[in-house]
């Protein structure tokens, strides 16, 4: 049987945190589902608070150190991918996104991700689909279609808020464990074209 490897990213940056929190239920929703067949997949957490000066460092010197390099080859190297981000001004935390901009053109192609994120309320969850998403799909990941955004009211137990919650991070789970597997078949050729030189264009 195959064992796959999950990088669970968290962009929480209180401790501890909603984020982190959200993190570890997507990560056993995709863990029960890739145990289907007795064979419970490897989780790699990776806490992006932890690592904030190390990843400014290498925005700045465009040298990592070695825990940053680590935590990057855990994401590039795993099956999948699930990232969660709180939700600052509308858009993702400046620390989620620099944890993107300094891994290597291509890095994600073709992977498998789930996105999630937490705020206060409701209102905020539009940031998953106007932002999260769209960075990922510029980064030529494959996002799963399920999105789970948790706002406080979320966490109340037994609540219909947070059974609605917990339906959404199965759902998610599940998307993620079957692209997970599906990608075990034969490589798939990549179907990104790069874009015609403007030259070209012009001559028709």
């Amino acid at each position: 049987m195959t064992r796959h490897t999950v990088a669970v990213l968290s962009a929480g940056l209180s401790q501890p945190s909603s984020t982190r929190l959200l993190a570890d239920r997507l990560a056993e929703a995709t863990g029960r589902e890739l145990a289907g067949d007795g064979t419970p997949p490897d989780l790699v957490v990776i806490e992006l608070r932890e690592l904030a000066h190390d990843i400014t460092d290498n925005l700045l010197t465009g040298f990592p150190s070695p825990r940053l390099r680590k935590a990057v080859d855990s994401v590039v190297s795993a099956d999948g991918l699930i990232a969660v981000t709180p939700i600052f001004s509308a858009s993702y935390s400046g620390l989620f996104k620099s944890f993107f901009d300094v891994l290597d053109a291509g890095a994600l192609d073709g992977k498998p991700v789930l996105i999630a994120a937490t705020g206060g309320t409701a209102r905020h969850s539009l940031a998953l689909e106007h932002a999260i998403r769209p960075l990922l799909t510029y980064l030529r990941a494959e996002v799963v279609p399920t999105a789970v955004f948790a706002a406080s009211a979320d966490w109340g137990a037994g609540t219909g808020e947070g059974r609605d919650l917990a339906e959404r991070i199965g759902r998610a789970g599940s998307q993620l464990a079957r692209a997970i597997t599906r990608s075990d078949g034969p490589a798939r050729h990549d179907s990104y074209r790069e874009p015609a030189a403007f030259q070209t264009l012009l001559a028709g």
